[in-house]
């Protein structure tokens, strides 16, 4: 006759315990490992906008971002960026620096791109297409979702960098080129790996496809 063992009280909190933990480990791999889960796609073709020809779609891993672009804010800019993006050149750049829920930055298409990361000369990499001279307005507030062209210390070094603001950053306000504005998706961006600290992010995320609305 087998006799049955009755757990102690303490084998059933431990066993109890045990449950919990396996469970907490495996949701939060499963989130680690499915970062886009609980983030809106954002389809293009359901979105309608009055300035198509100023609407630019970042596509990256977790889904769509769009941007409104401000030629009436800073013609010359946004000329330089939409050419650009009509010739690809933003296809593969990487967000090679980015500060968890402050901004992310891409755009060196010399030395940026994920096919050729070059850290020892990423931040420094030439488009052939020469300087801009900064077209800053003291009247734009650098709000969260701002996009911006990317500079040296100096003025008028603007060339293809830009950033996306992920809160708003009033010192940038008259130091920085506004270019646009995200108008869909800023909970996309706030997904795109962190550097941790690092100057730079180490196998970084990067923009897949960069494409204007209306060709899509």
């Amino acid at each position: 006759m087998i006799k049955s063992i009755k757990a102690s009280k303490s084998e059933k909190i431990l066993f109890i315990f045990l449950i919990i933990l396996a469970t907490f480990i495996f949701t939060s791999f499963f989130l680690l490992k499915n970062k886009c889960l609980f983030v809106e796609k954002n389809r293009l073709s359901k979105l309608n906008f009055n300035q198509p020809n100023n609407i630019v779609v970042m596509n990256v891993e977790c889904g769509n971002v769009i941007i409104e672009l401000y030629p009436d804010i800073s013609p010359k800019s946004v000329e330089r960026f939409k050419f650009l993006i009509k010739q690809k050149k933003y296809d593969g750049s990487a967000f090679y620096k980015v500060t968890e829920n402050t901004f992310v930055q891409a755009g060196d298409i010399e030395y940026g791109n994920i096919n050729n990361l070059d850290y020892s000369k990423i931040g420094s990499g030439k488009s052939g297409l020469g300087l801009l001279k900064s077209e800053l307005n003291n009247d734009f507030i650098f709000t969260k979702g701002s996009v911006g062209f990317a500079r040296t210390s100096e003025f008028d070094t603007e060339d293809s960098e830009f950033f996306i603001t992920l809160k708003e950053i009033p010192i940038y306000q008259g130091e920085y080129t506004p270019i646009g504005k995200v108008v869909r998706g800023l909970d996309i961006l706030k997904k795109i790996k962190t550097g941790n600290k690092a100057i730079y992010v180490l196998r970084p995320d990067y923009i897949r496809t960069f494409r204007m609305f209306n060709s899509n």
